[in-house]
Formats: C-alpha cells, sequence, structure tokens
C-alpha cells in the first residue's frame, strides 16, 4: 500500500468526509434501547480527542488499542484518528504474552485500553473507562498508514498489516457499490467483531457513510440476538457460519418483517448451515469473502452464487496462480516490519487460498494452500500453536492439525508434562480460541523416511494410547 497519507488529505480528513455524509440526528450505533445519533458519536470522538492530545498523541503517534467490542472503543478510534495518529488495533482476547510480543515488533508510544485483558466479556457493554499508559521507548510510524491489523504469520511470528486512508476509503466506496449492501435509514444487526476487518470497515464505516444504524446484541446467544433483530426491525445481518449455526437452534422466532439478507464473513459457511438459517427465517445466507491485507475481495449478499463466493468486488482485480488466488495491490506491500515472507511479490498478494474462476468470472474457493485454519471467524495458524507447544521444556515434538477442531499431538521427555499441564500453558500463552481442544501426548511422533513429521491425523490417532 502507498506510504502516503492520501491524497484526501488523510485520515483526519476521511472522518469528517464520513460524518458530513448525512445529518447528524439520524441513528448511528444502537444497544437496548438506547440509539446513539451520528452527532453524538462525532461529539464524543471530538472530546476523546482532545484528552487523547493532552497525553501528546498527535499526528504519527503510534497507539495500540485494546477495548472490547463497543461504543467506546469505535469512538476512541475516531478520536485517534482525527489526530492523525497510527492505531494499531488488536482483539482484546489476546493473552499478555501476546501482546508483548506485539509491542516488541512494533514499539507503539501509547497502550490505550479498557476491560478485563485477555478474556471475552459475557455480554455486549455499550461503555467501558478508557486508561491510557505510555511507553518511553515507543517510536513514532514512519509509513502513512494510519491502520494497523495482524494476523497469523507462517512461522508463528504475527504478520503486520498496515491500511492507508487512500486504502480504507477506497474499500469504503467498493462496499457502496456491491449490490444489497444496507442503504440509508437501514438497521443492519452486527454480530462479527468490530476488531477485525469485515466488522470495523463492512458494518461500521461502511455504515457511517451510508447512513446505516448498526445494531448491536446484548449478548451472543439465540435468544438475545433475535430480540434485538426483532426488537430494531432489523433490515440485514452480518455475522459469521458460528452465528447463523447458534440462530438456526432457536426454539422460537420473532417477526422479521424487514429483514432481506443476511451475510458471512471471516470464514466460508458450511452449505448445512446455510441451508438451516434459509428453511428457518426465510433469507438465504450471503458470503463475504477479503484479507486483512486487501479487504473485501468477493462478496455475493444474495447467496444466489453458492457455493462460489461471487464476483470480484468492484475494482478488484485476480488472477489464479498455481492454483491459488492473488490479489492485485500496485500500491506496495501491505506488511510492516518485514513481516510478510513472500506473501507480497511484484504487485500480488498471495493469499494462499486454493481457488478457482468459474467462466462467469466468479470465485470459488477449495481451501488453504497453509497452514492457517479459520476458527469462529478468526484465522489460526497452526505453527504458531505448535511454536507454544514446543517452548514448553519438557516437550520434543509437537504436530497441530485441525479436522473440525484444533487437535495437538505432543511428544515428551521422559516423565514430561501432561495433557493437562499443556493445556494450561497454552491457555496462559494463546488466545482462547487459538488453545487446542484435544491434547495427546505420544511416545513420539511418526516420521518419513526422510525425518519430516508427518502432519495426516490418521496417522497421528494410530500411535495415540488406545488406538
Amino acid at each position: 500500500m502507498s506510504d502516503g497519507s492520501g491524497g484526501s488529505g488523510g485520515m483526519r480528513a476521511l472522518v469528517e468526509t464520513i460524518f458530513d455524509a448525512h445529518p447528524g440526528g439520524l441513528p448511528c450505533l444502537v444497544h437496548g434501547d438506547h440509539p446513539v445519533s451520528r452527532a453524538e458519536v462525532r461529539a464524543a470522538a471530538a472530546m476523546e480527542a482532545d484528552v487523547f492530545a493532552g497525553y501528546g498523541i498527535g499526528e504519527g503517534s503510534t497507539v495500540m488499542l485494546r477495548i472490547p467490542p463497543s461504543f467506546t472503543q469505535i469512538e476512541v478510534l475516531l478520536a485517534l484518528w482525527r489526530l492523525g495518529a497510527q492505531v494499531m488495533l488488536i482483539d482484546h482476547r489476546l493473552k499478555q504474552s501476546e501482546v508483548d510480543a506485539l509491542r516488541t515488533l512494533c514499539h507503539p508510544q501509547f497502550l490505550v485500553g479498557a476491560g478485563t485483558a485477555g478474556r471475552s466479556p459475557l455480554r455486549f457493554e455499550p461503555r467501558y473507562e478508557v486508561v491510557t499508559s505510555r511507553f518511553p521507548d515507543g517510536r513514532a510510524a514512519t509509513t502513512g498508514h494510519r491502520l494497523v491489523q495482524f494476523s497469523s504469520g507462517s512461522t508463528g511470528v504475527p504478520k503486520v498489516i498496515g491500511r492507508t486512508p487512500d486504502s480504507l476509503a477506497a474499500e469504503i466506496e467498493r462496499f457502496t457499490r456491491i449490490e444489497g449492501m444496507p442503504t440509508l435509514g437501514e438497521r443492519v444487526l452486527l454480530l462479527s467483531s468490530t476488531a477485525h476487518s469485515f466488522g470495523l470497515i463492512a458494518g461500521v464505516l461502511h455504515s457511517l457513510t451510508a447512513g446505516v444504524a448498526a445494531v448491536f446484541a446484548r449478548r451472543v446467544s439465540a435468544k438475545d440476538i433475535l430480540a434485538a433483530a426483532g426488537g430494531h426491525d432489523v433490515h440485514v445481518i452480518f455475522g459469521t457460519p458460528f452465528h447463523y449455526e447458534l440462530l438456526s437452534t432457536a426454539r422460537e422466532l420473532p417477526p422479521l418483517p424487514a429483514l432481506r439478507a443476511a451475510t458471512s464473513g471471516g470464514e466460508i459457511m458450511p452449505p448445512e448451515t446455510a441451508e438451516r438459517f434459509a428453511e428457518r427465517f426465510g433469507t438465504g445466507v450471503g458470503e463475504s469473502y477479503g484479507t486483512t491485507e486487501t479487504g473485501v475481495i468477493a462478496m455475493d449478499i444474495s447467496a444466489a452464487a453458492r457455493p462460489s463466493v461471487g464476483r470480484a468486488a468492484p475494482g478488484v482485480r485476480l488472477r489464479i496462480h498455481e492454483g491459488e488466488l492473488d490479489v492485485w495491490l500496485p500500491d506496495g506491500s501491505p506488511y510492516l516490519h518485514d513481516s510478510g515472507g513472500g506473501r507480497y511479490t511484484d504487485g500480488w498478494l498471495h493469499t494462499r487460498d486454493r481457488a478457482e474462476l468459474d467462466p462467469g468470472g466468479a470465485v470459488r474457493l477449495l481451501g488453504r494452500g497453509d497452514s492457517l485454519v479459520v476458527i469462529g471467524g478468526l484465522k489460526v495458524d497452526l505453527t504458531e500453536v505448535e511454536d507454544v507447544l514446543r517452548h514448553h521444556p519438557g516437550v520434543s515434538g509437537a504436530v497441530v492439525v485441525h479436522a473440525g477442531a484444533t487437535e495437538a499431538y505432543v511428544s515428551t521427555e521422559p516423565d514430561g508434562p501432561t495433557a493437562g499441564d499443556l493445556l494450561r500453558w497454552c491457555r496462559e500463552r494463546l488466545a482462547d480460541y487459538k488453545v487446542p481442544r484435544v491434547i495427546q501426548v505420544l511416545p513420539d511422533l511418526p516420521r518419513t523416511s526422510n525425518g519430516k513429521l508427518v502432519r495426516r491425523r490418521e496417522a497421528l490417532l494410530a500411535r495415540s494410547p488406545g488406538h
């Protein structure tokens, strides 16, 4: 991506343009019985910006933001962008060791945090008390990237991904041109996390731009999600396959006369989940496919293109190279701190997703071409989990596979750790969604004739005790 701050005048100008797009009285964020207007969000962001300016945060400051999805998170993010800061947006569920690793990699000058670190709140809280800390060894931004996000890397080291104001503005505009997206005056039930690209850009920034109200449920339960959908008469739902599977288990369905579309992002929807939701709600579930590096790549809100994920989004150029999907990013690599490895070459971002293009240009995904898997809409690199296990002093080897759930097969030293010991080790060092659901301790791990570890689940299971 370009290192420039953007021809539109940078992030500050983009935020003001978004707010100027519609009257301030329109509802913007909705939770329970207290909708918040665009003018109120704008005023809150301005007030927060004044507070942060008092800490010395300004143009080019680097700020790690660690707040659970909430009205506070959105307002603080907009406030920091008004000041021209580079915001490193991290998932609040990361454990302290994971956060420390990101700090060591990126050297932010400030941490703005709230909530209970490393844990997911049981319910959506619209407001949090914010705490700002300064790191004396932090470094100012050296590029024009103003949103920084993190994604698992093939060596266990996170990829650091930067977005410029221009690239964010282009993606917001791209969403406005995709047929079926929420429009002025509509309400979208936002179940996708606002700490990740789809929830943040499609769910929040596009909604602000389009004059759409984002509705949040009290809890992640079928009952509470449907109460929010029915109580606010939503038109569109944005979620992950997990959410649609959950909704399909509801015993009673409220009337949803305005519901016209539902879209899944984060991971590809299993066909049976889409079918169950459509049978119960009378609305198909479309797909939004993208990456943190590129933003949206293809999207089909109508669900008519299934099993493909639809045609390339407006302005997106694709190719199939050696059986995998590449996306054209002519403005430079999105990776910061040399974290991308070989994922970007000659203007092409290699998604590592195996794919094919049908005669009409629709993208059909065939699975991952590397160690990344998607769990609950969140990407997990299995080598990162293996790396954590191998660092246990009693572990001599580890292989992690994914077969509906993450399974770890570990060889240990004599009198080494038990499966329970290793589970506690992982829980202290990995976000909860990365922790293996099954850990098997084996006398040794199967290897090929040339000494490479075997990663086939069947061969690993054959070594398991009692098999």
